[in-house]
């Protein structure tokens, strides 16, 4: 059984919520092991499972989804919200969680937390999927438009589209990004859990072989790739890619464009950029990854060459990244950036009012 990003994100939620019964988020377990493409014998000898019970929840997952896990109850009585709490549950995962809540991105579980706290009211994680996927929401997915909180917002996006529309002449721009967490699995549909990015782990799910950090930048003029796996994420290992990144473009100003990240304001990296005025670090707004150029590539690496492979080692992993990315440069064209600074603050304010009036009429 082979799971989608979206169905794996839903069924570990339900596993590993403690809103719903034992039961229920057993079947959830045995699915996701199917989904590892272990057979029915190896799930019955990990999860306790009798082998009747593993083919009939497999079964009822491959006819109905996550509905097919619920208990047939005659009678019994559909969880039911309030029209308001319900229409929260449909505004909010649309939006930035609030500040307090130290949340990047809603989950199914911390939504429940929430509307509990804040509207007294008790959801299970469950009945919140259940909303979501009639809704076709996908909070959990990378790649969302967000709305940034950054008090310079504005004057950012207009110096990074500005480099992406009119650099300076002769100037030489890497986009640049840096993210966790790729799982390649020894399976033939291994399961990601984000996009790729300058800094991804890449790691094993049931097969652990290691884990490896990809460095990469884009060359926006060029669309040509740099890239170099790395045992370990850290200020050191950034400086040293960033100037293999930028060596070949010697005595040429550079603008690099990249997300605000510790690893990357270190104070080596500014003696570093001291001593080397041509080059400059352009960083993104808070929260808007989604404006860094290579976040389009990382998604193309993504569906072409790591979703569906299968990895018996951290090094055929990175032997597949060494040898997309050089298949990528053989043939390497630019991304065409279209919208202007003005447009892209447009839309930004369009997404802000429609969430405000979301927010005053949620039943709207």
């Amino acid at each position: 059984m082979e799971l989608a990003e979206e169905q794996d994100a839903e069924l570990r939620e339900l596993a590993n919520s403690r809103d719903v019964l034992a039961d229920m988020a057993m079947r959830a377990r045995i699915v996701l092991r199917s989904g590892e493409g272990r057979q029915c014998k190896e799930i019955t000898e990990l999860l306790g499972a009798s082998l009747p019970t593993v083919d009939r929840w497999k079964t009822r997952y491959a006819q109905r989804g996550l509905a097919g896990l619920e208990s047939n109850r005659p009678g019994g009585a559909r969880e039911q919200a309030p029209p308001q709490v319900r229409a929260r549950v449909i505004v909010l995962p649309r939006m930035t969680p609030p500040a307090d809540t130290g949340l990047s991105h809603w989950s199914t579980r911390e939504l429940a937390k929430y509307v509990k706290r804040t509207e007294n009211v008790s959801l299970s994680s469950h009945y919140i999927a259940s909303i979501w996927r009639e809704e076709q929401l996908k909070p959990h997915r990378n790649g969302t438009f967000k709305i940034s909180k950054d008090p310079a917002f504005a004057d950012k996006v207009a110096d990074v589209v500005g480099l992406y529309l009119a650099p300076p002449g002769g100037a030489v721009v890497p986009s640049n990004d840096e993210k966790t967490r790729i799982q390649a699995l020894d399976q033939t549909q291994p399961v990601l859990s984000g996009a790729f990015a300058i800094t991804k782990k890449c790691t094993h799910d049931y097969v652990r072989h290691g884990t490896t950090d990809l460095f990469a930048a884009l060359n926006v003029g060029t669309g040509e790739v740099v890239g170099e796996c790395k045992p370990s994420r850290n200020g050191k290992d950034f400086l040293a890619f960033l100037k293999k990144a930028v060596k070949p473009h010697a005595g040429k100003e550079i603008h690099v464009v990249l997300d605000i990240l510790s690893t990357h304001t270190t104070p080596e990296v500014k003696t570093w950029l001291a001593g080397h005025p041509n080059v400059r670090l352009q960083f993104t707004p808070v929260g808007s990854s989604w404006i860094n150029q290579i976040e389009t590539w990382f998604g193309i690496l993504t569906r072409q060459s790591i979703r569906r492979g299968t990895f018996a080692s951290v090094n055929v992993l990175i032997t597949q990244i060494r040898n997309y990315i050089d298949t990528w440069n053989s043939e390497a064209n630019p991304f065409t950036w279209t919208a202007t600074a003005e447009e892209t603050l447009a839309k930004v304010r369009l997404v802000q009012t429609s969430i405000k009036k979301l927010e005053k009429n949620p039943q709207d």
